[in-house]
């Protein structure tokens, strides 16, 4: 039997950093080794065994912040996985976080389905990585599937994984609520294609549908980010 993936917990919320230990400890293949609450405690617990394989990453820590923190951690040589779980929705900290690495990002408050849904795509790609050797583009292609199979999983038929996260991460960044057309000038997608997506993501949950009453008397339909986008 493979071994647990073992996770440290970093959030400044001790019983914060308790509910999410307790989420990873119900992923059936995920145990928590530890919990920190500043950014020199989890720099210290990623030097001492036992060492993580994944650490959820709290960006905002009394004494630095979750990006600083992995910034250390690359510099002295540590490739431990990170996703970051964090109240930070702002997009340049959403690519700093890209740029140093973090797997998955996940925005407070989530539910348990949110977390778990993560995890279990971070899992599927630690199975895809284990073969080692060479990879062909159909296994290229189901690794990265595997970062972004947590966007909406059970996707309708010709519906796509990485056009559903492009989605739903433009929903999750934006200030206020957006049309189809204000989503398609974000994300480069045609409007069609933009609105099929928003829709989607209503009927799953992870959007709400407004309307904005325009001088044409016919509603706009505007879309905005739910909670448990």
């Amino acid at each position: 039997m493979n071994r647990p993936v073992e996770v440290l917990v970093v959030d400044d919320d001790t019983r914060v950093a308790r509910v999410n230990a307790a989420y990873v400890e119900r992923v059936p293949g995920f145990r928590v080794i530890g919990q920190a609450h500043t950014a020199g405690d989890a720099l210290h617990r990623m030097e001492s065994p036992p060492r993580p394989d994944l650490v959820l990453m709290d960006h905002y820590l009394p004494d630095g912040t979750g990006l600083s923190v992995v910034r250390e951690m690359r510099q002295r040589g540590r490739e431990t996985d990170v996703i970051m779980v964090t109240a930070a929705r702002d997009v340049r900290t959403v690519q700093a976080a890209m740029r140093h690495g973090a797997l998955q990002y996940l925005v407070k408050p989530f539910a348990f389905a949110g977390l778990r849904a993560k995890l279990e795509a971070y899992a599927e790609l630690r199975r895809a990585l284990d073969g080692g050797g060479e990879a062909e583009q159909a296994d290229v292609d189901r690794m990265f599937g595997a970062l972004s199979a947590s966007a909406a999983p059970g996707l309708p038929k010709g519906h796509s994984p990485a056009t559903a996260d492009l989605v739903r991460r433009a929903l999750m960044t934006a200030e206020g609520p957006l049309s189809a057309q204000e989503m398609a000038e974000r994300t480069g997608l045609s409007r069609q294609t933009s609105q099929r997506y928003l829709k989607l993501l209503e009927r799953t949950g992870r959007a709400t549908l407004t309307l904005r009453y325009g001088e044409t008397g016919r509603p706009e339909h505007r879309y905005v980010r739910a909670t448990r986008l």
